[in-house]
């Protein structure tokens, strides 16, 4: 598996760990990064870059979603359906050394893997309806 692959779901992790415990956030990412697996020092640093992004952009990010999740609430969606969310569309909008077809590709397999057998299709709707309202990278 791939770096960012490990920081994607690294980060993953944090954010949801994040929804859920009242602790300070740096706490939280040193929990678990130090249950990540060892030697993944670049899948550390991608990961510790999305948390700080997303947690630094999440109204704009929250705001992207709503926009584009038709008869789903913020709120009434599963916590790590909606982080993967987060995830990639911080990547989408902030990331430009990142293909929006990698985004959504690789925010797809972090939902077949920690998402229910229903998220994969939700995560890939929502992305595919913010992507096509932004220019191609690169």
């Amino acid at each position: 598996m791939g770096a960012r692959r490990i920081g994607r779901e690294i980060a993953l992790q944090m954010l949801y760990s994040r929804d859920y415990a009242m602790g300070e956030t740096s706490s939280l990412m040193e929990l678990v990064l130090d249950e990540a697996e060892p030697g993944t020092a670049a899948g550390r640093a991608f990961a510790d870059d999305l948390v700080r992004g997303v947690l630094e952009k999440r109204e704009a990010i929250d705001e992207r979603i709503a926009g584009k999740s038709k008869n789903w609430a913020i709120s009434r969606m599963a916590k790590v359906d909606l982080n993967i969310l987060r995830l990639a569309v911080f990547e989408l909008l902030y990331r430009d050394d990142i293909p929006k077809n990698v985004t959504i590709n690789e925010a797809i397999e972090v939902a077949k893997k920690y998402g229910t057998e229903e998220s994969p299709g939700f995560v890939n709707g929502i992305l595919d309806e913010i992507a096509s309202t932004l220019p191609d990278k690169g």
